[in-house]
């Protein structure tokens, strides 16, 4: 059993918590995730390892509440047990000195980045942060952020906060003005990251996108997390989650991820409509 120890609202939707797991918190490296069991009959949650303390025994998640399970774990309070927390899972970032970085964050995708950002920065790179969401009140751990970052940038889509404009924007504008970058990192929702990718594929910008694809077991027996990257057929789960975002199939794995979401939707409904009959939700 793995205790909720700390539980905080980031944004609409977006909830962080730190959970007991005290071997995962002994190995885990940035970039590998674990997967949630909420109970016995609970569906299994992929969620990347944000951050960790060995001595505490703790390893903290951040979520974005988009279906039923989500829903659900997000109505959990402090104290209250995960019956199983797996991992930690997938390929460490390939984490050295190689010079200056970008990483950018769409949306929850930031708390995905910022681990990778705060290891490439210890590493010794110079590193430049590029967060974005739709609106100001979407906005996620920016102090965290610039506290890693040599220098970070902020951007909304209506111009509510920072940088008016898309992560792309704010990353061809950086293009523009001569900067020099080696290596870029993207992590969002799934047009983003292609995005960035058309944006860094001109200049032949190495860029490594997380991916977040429809996962099962997270040991690569089931095939639900296949991606075609290079012509080539990949589990994200064991090949990944970390890919060369100039070979990725987006258009194949937007397909993927679309599969289940009339069924999704319908369950997340039903789970609401649930919680207010009984008196849990207003």
């Amino acid at each position: 059993m793995h205790k909720i120890v700390e539980k905080v609202a980031l944004s609409e939707n977006v909830v962080k918590m730190i959970l007991e797991a005290p071997a995962i918190a002994r190995k885990r490296k940035a970039g590998q995730f674990v997967v949630l069991i909420m109970d016995e009959k609970g569906e299994r949650i992929p969620l990347t390892i944000v951050d960790s303390d060995p001595e505490k025994g703790t390893i903290t998640i951040i979520f974005q509440v988009v279906g039923k399970t989500t829903a659900a774990i997000s109505a959990m309070e402090v104290g209250d047990e995960f019956i199983a927390v797996q991992g930690p899972l997938g390929n460490p970032t390939d984490i050295k000195k190689i010079g200056q970085v970008v990483c950018i964050g769409g949306g929850v995708g930031v708390g995905v980045v910022y681990p990778l950002a705060a290891a490439l920065k210890q590493a010794g790179n110079r590193v430049i942060s590029i967060i974005g969401a739709r609106t100001k009140d979407l906005v996620i751990l920016e102090t965290d952020m610039r506290r890693v970052a040599d220098e970070t940038v902020v951007t909304t889509d209506d111009g509510s906060y920072g940088q008016h404009g898309l992560v792309t924007d704010a990353l061809k504008q950086l293009l523009e003005r001569g900067h020099q970058f080696d290596e870029v990192v993207a992590v969002g929702p799934l047009p983003m990251m292609r995005a960035v990718t058309e944006v860094t594929r001109p200049a032949g910008i190495k860029t490594i996108v997380s991916l977040n694809a429809i996962m099962i077991d997270g040991t690569g027996m089931c095939g639900g997390c296949r991606v075609t990257v290079g012509g080539e057929q990949k589990f994200v789960c064991v090949d990944g989650p970390e890919f060369d975002g100039h070979q990725v199939d987006f258009k194949e794995m937007a397909a993927r991820l679309g599969a289940y979401r009339d069924q999704e939707a319908v369950s997340l409904a039903e789970y609401r409509d649930h919680r207010c009959r009984i008196g849990l939700d207003r």
